[in-house]
């Protein structure tokens, strides 16, 4: 092999016990939102945890790591931090296609991000993948990954769910034809992920709900696929007996903009809500798109001065915030599988939750369960939690404990390695079903 070099010249893969050297691939890993820095926060951590060996490769923004985290940045042109994108491209740009096609794609409405990011870790592979075992992609589905793959290197990608769910959502709530257009085009990449997921060997997915969707929407096949619950990190994610609880607030997660995260439904529920409690204040972690939807709903509905929108903090911020929220409501029309939800639930918080994707797998019995979309079945579930203390108390405890019992990150990785080996060679036959049974068994869920 010539060009991702000799992997056969790595190290061996008979010794089972022996820890692996692994690399962790994220196209953009923000640290405090959309959910993708976030997993590799916490997968890595675990990885280490477990005695293995883990570096991570990502564009911006970057992921905050564990310190025993080696994190190698492969930085892009980072436009959407532009305040000027068309000016970005330098003569020496030119020379390198992954930066000319980010730049372009930026300029023609595209999102070009995944594909130059794999062309630029499939470069940086070809010199240093004999360091590694295995690598590991969160999302990306680049094309890149195929090189990996094709060149010797054993590749796992996990999806969390298939962004033509993304895709329909947002076409579904474009105002005219012209937005359309736009949308179709930002979301051409997802052709190429189609392509990728159907050709790669190895995909792990987050939920059953994610499982069915990726055969059904990107055509892979149930052979590639290995269901892994995601993880919540419960000794950060606990409830805070010191912090008081404010009786009247409401938090939400939720990108304000997007019409997937269904925040639009919340605020309607909100607005009927305040005859009834003109104290009721909700609380977005997100940020407010200035002149975006969502601003103009706020205005419509009278809502400026009872919802507060906080970006970029902290988790220990973040978990203050859940510990002081009489209730989380998450109101997506669709989640691969949900992590606010699950933060939540470990916080001690009573949760209300759409039935949209993989809510409901996460929930189960432990929160209230809505119909996606419908912002007065949102209304009636907040009234009967704010009219009913012993239910909030009741939801927290059944929620902290659902965690604990189904969704950890020693869980997740400790059933990853054991994939990552079956993927190797070290470990014989096919891995069991994940313990969806048991979550499933746990999950009837109960109706607002």
């Amino acid at each position: 092999m010539t060009a991702l070099g000799n992997f056969a010249d790595g190290p061996s893969a008979a010794d089972v016990s022996r820890p692996l050297n692994i690399c962790l691939l994220g196209f953009r890993s923000h640290p405090f939102c959309g959910g993708q820095g976030v997993y590799l926060h916490y997968l890595s951590k675990a990885l280490v945890e477990a005695g293995h060996s883990v570096d991570v490769i990502s564009g911006q923004p970057y992921p905050h790591l564990d310190p025993r985290v080696r994190l190698i940045k492969m930085p892009g042109l980072n436009l959407y931090e532009e305040k000027h994108p068309t000016r970005a491209l330098r003569w020496r740009h030119l020379r390198s296609w992954a930066d000319f096609s980010e730049w372009w794609g930026k300029l023609s409405g595209g999102f070009a991000e995944p594909y130059s990011f794999g062309r630029r870790a499939a470069r940086y592979l070809r010199r240093h993948g004999h360091r590694y075992d295995i690598v590991h992609d969160n999302q990306s589905l680049c094309y890149g990954l195929l090189e990996i793959e094709r060149r010797g290197l054993p590749v796992v990608a996990t999806i969390h769910h298939p962004i033509s769910r993304d895709r329909q959502l947002a076409l579904d709530a474009a105002p005219n034809w012209g937005h359309r257009l736009l949308v179709r085009r930002w979301y051409g990449f997802v052709k190429m992920q189609m392509k990728v997921a159907r050709r790669l060997r190895h995909i792990v997915t987050v939920s059953s709900q994610s499982l069915h969707d990726l055969v059904q929407q990107f055509g892979v096949a149930p052979g590639q696929l290995q269901l892994i619950y995601n993880g919540i990190d419960t000794q950060v994610f606990r409830p805070q007996p010191n912090v008081p609880r404010q009786p009247l607030r409401i938090m939400t997660t939720a990108s304000a903009d997007q019409p997937l995260k269904g925040l639009r439904f919340l605020l309607r529920a909100l607005a009927e809500l305040r005859q009834q409690y003109p104290e009721l204040e909700l609380m977005v972690v997100g940020r407010l798109q200035e002149g975006g939807s969502t601003e103009k709903l706020l205005d419509e509905l009278h809502l400026h001065q009872s919802v507060r929108f906080v970006c970029e903090i902290s988790t220990e911020e973040l978990v203050g915030h859940y510990a002081s929220a009489s209730m989380v409501v998450c109101p997506s029309l669709y989640e691969g599988f949900g992590l606010p939800a699950g933060e939540a639930m470990a916080c001690g918080v009573p949760v209300i939750s759409s039935d949209g994707g993989a809510l409901p797998e996460v929930v189960g019995d432990a929160g209230l369960v809505v119909p996606a979309g419908d912002s007065a079945a949102l209304a009636e579930a907040i009234r009967r939690l704010l009219g009913d203390e012993r239910l909030r108390g009741e939801l927290g405890a059944k929620g902290r404990k659902r965690i604990e019992r189904h969704f950890s990150w020693h869980r997740a990785a400790e059933r990853l390695v054991r994939y990552y080996r079956q993927v190797l060679g070290q470990e014989n036959g096919a891995m069991e079903s994940d313990d969806s049974a048991s979550v499933a068994a746990d999950t009837s869920v109960e109706a607002a």
